[in-house]
């Protein structure tokens, strides 16, 4: 690790910014050597919600620069859940259209859940449906959800070792927290995991158990030095909006000098949720045999 950026305090820091581009660079290099075919990203954005729009937004830029297609269906916030359904209904239908993510939430009178039924396994780009889900759970090829992809890029590539190792997610989120723990505990990676949530124990205890602690709580800097054995990996995945601004889970300031490695905030999870969808949507055009 001597080659990595380092905290203030001594700790690699895990940065995603860079991993993200990197992971464009390589996917525009391998589309442009496959010839340039139209490897479609399609997102589905109903209402005004301000962090939806600039998320959706640099999306769509690291797509581009991807040399991706990219392609937003925009809808207003009094849109039926009738409406939203046939929008996304005819991006399945699209063979052009190769990954399809409905950007969440949703607005209050919509529900969800029938709206992600729609969308099948090889164009579910974000990983989140219960037949991504499922594949999963019984190891079939499919899309893992961006976000716990993202934290075993940043691992892999900051070079922090998994086999034999100690694992604790805080946090039981079907978006972060149970996906996180099955890759975590995969053939391969070999880390044994433990959930830890608001029910836990002595949480404490439990998180200085951890060589990699991954903090999903959505808890602001409820990580502090106590909870983190000297020389723990710390991936910081939590988002809180406070009168300070967005904030981790993880009290960055206060860790950083205890942890070996460690992500910033914002700037290390985040934009390998990004990195991570376009992954995602180069995996689906090679399903749909389109690359």
């Amino acid at each position: 690790m001597a080659d990595f950026e380092r905290t203030p305090g001594g700790a690699v820091l895990m940065d995603g910014n860079r991993l993200r581009d990197e992971i464009v660079v390589r996917l525009r290099d391998e589309i442009e050597s496959l010839g340039s075919p139209a490897v479609c990203l399609a997102t589905v954005l109903v209402g005004s919600d301000k962090p939806s729009q600039i998320y959706v937004r640099m999306k769509h830029r690291k797509a581009e620069e991807a040399g991706m297609v990219s392609r937003q269906v925009e809808l207003p916030e009094d849109t039926s859940q009738q409406q939203v359904e046939q929008a996304v209904a005819e991006l399945v239908a699209d063979p052009s259209v190769h990954g399809i993510l409905v950007q969440l939430p949703l607005p209050e009178h919509l529900d969800a859940e029938p709206v992600l039924a729609l969308v099948p396994p090889e164009k579910d780009v974000d990983g989140l449906t219960e037949r991504s889900m499922g594949r999963l759970v019984r190891g079939i090829p499919g899309h893992v959800p961006c976000t716990p992809l993202g934290v075993m890029r940043l691992l892999e590539r900051y070079g922090v070792e998994t086999s034999r190792r100690r694992a604790v997610v805080v946090g039981r989120s079907t978006l972060v927290g149970l996906p996180q723990l099955l890759l975590l505990g995969r053939k391969g990676i070999d880390t044994t995991v433990t959930l830890a949530h608001s029910r836990t124990a002595d949480m404490v205890a439990v998180c200085r158990e951890a060589d990699i602690l991954v903090a999903a709580a959505g808890q602001a800097h409820m990580i502090t030095a106590d909870h983190v054995k000297p020389g723990a990996a710390v991936i910081d995945v939590g988002v809180s909006r406070t009168e300070d601004g967005i904030v981790g889970d993880v009290d960055f300031d206060a860790v950083e000098s205890i942890a070996g490695a460690i992500t910033p905030m914002p700037g290390g999870t985040g934009p390998m949720t990004i990195g991570c969808l376009l992954e995602n949507t180069m995996s689906a055009a090679r399903m749909l045999g389109a690359a």
